[in-house]
């Protein structure tokens, strides 16, 4: 049953958007992970329990070969920890769609998962993985002691085994997130950065890199508020707001499915609890016809997808 909800407390003033075709499906898989990163918008962490069960996973599946979307984005907290990860990618690559798995480098060491970087490389699938910064101290103060040196072992064997090389088919992308109440510098200058020090340094290879914005919300919210930087931030997004962004905002091709099954918009605004149309739909009962029926929400936060060269789950929209 789908249940009507009230509108939230404040105005965003931000421009109402339609949906163009649906392209792209992502799934958060769940908020449990094994790090607890100061940006996270999802609050995501060891001792979270929520997690997609293997009948939402496959209405999930259900729904993506009935909507002719072509991508399944996997997300969480750490999709791969989800027992039914890998489940959902063999059967969304039987179905010919293009699987990507955000992936935060580090859980490709975990016990048990020795085995995933080949799994994913099997089975042809993109990864784009979280590295905030090339510099060993900024990466440790912000996802944890020991995560740098850990993420550099991880490229390292994901390159021996194809990805980044002459194998279009494994595709290796990775993101940066700044540091406090700022908008990400220029993504093509900071690949170049990148590219040069983990090259030279490491011997890693990628494809793109992805500058992300860090959305209020969430841990990240609650740190700029601890700091009483987040009027500032919100401000900073509203005034660096750049029309010719919203024809490439990810909301209108793109759909997130919570691990629970409820339909949303995009992460941000499951994380907000703001559901598509404003009503609890489950998976199983969406159609795409209900998809172009409803206007896409939006709130203050949508400000951080146009503000700037524009963020997106994949990067900037006008680098």
């Amino acid at each position: 049953m789908n249940a009507p909800l009230s509108p939230p407390p404040t105005a965003s003033h931000f421009p109402s958007l339609q949906r163009t075709e649906l392209d792209t499906v992502q799934a958060n898989l769940g908020y449990r992970c094994n790090q607890a990163c100061r940006h996270c918008h999802v609050d995501a962490g060891p001792a979270r329990t929520e997690a997609m069960d293997l009948e939402t996973v496959n209405c999930v599946l259900q729904f993506l070969a009935e909507s002719g979307a072509t991508t399944l984005d996997l997300t969480g907290g750490a999709p791969e920890l989800n027992p039914h990860f890998r489940h959902m990618v063999i059967k969304a690559r039987e179905l010919g769609v293009h699987v990507i798995d955000r992936c935060n480098l580090t859980v490709l060491e975990e016990p048990g998962l020795e085995d995933l970087a080949a799994f994913l490389a099997d089975w042809e699938v993109e990864i784009i993985a979280s590295l905030p910064c090339y510099l060993e101290d900024n990466v440790d103060r912000q996802r944890g002691r020991g995560v740098f040196q850990t993420s550099i072992r991880a490229l390292r064997r994901l390159n021996e085994l194809g990805y980044a090389g002459m194998n279009d088919n494994l595709p290796l992308n990775l993101v940066y997130n700044p540091q406090g109440a700022r908008l990400p510098p220029s993504q093509p200058e900071l690949e170049a950065a990148y590219r040069d020090h983990l090259q030279r340094h490491f011997g890693i290879q990628f494809n793109r890199l992805y500058a992300l914005a860090n959305m209020p919300i969430q841990r990240f919210a609650a740190d700029l508020s601890k700091r009483s930087e987040l009027d500032r931030y919100m401000q900073l997004l509203r005034e660096s707001y750049r029309e010719e962004n919203l024809p490439a905002v990810m909301c209108r091709s793109l759909i997130s499915i919570g691990w629970d099954g409820t339909v949303y918009d995009c992460d941000f605004n499951q994380m907000l609890e703001l559901p598509l149309g404003r009503r609890r739909t489950h998976v199983r009962n969406l159609t795409t016809a209900a998809l172009q029926r409803d206007t896409i929400v939006t709130a203050g936060h949508c400000f951080g997808c146009t503000a700037g060269s524009g963020s997106s789950c994949g990067g900037a929209l006008n680098p």
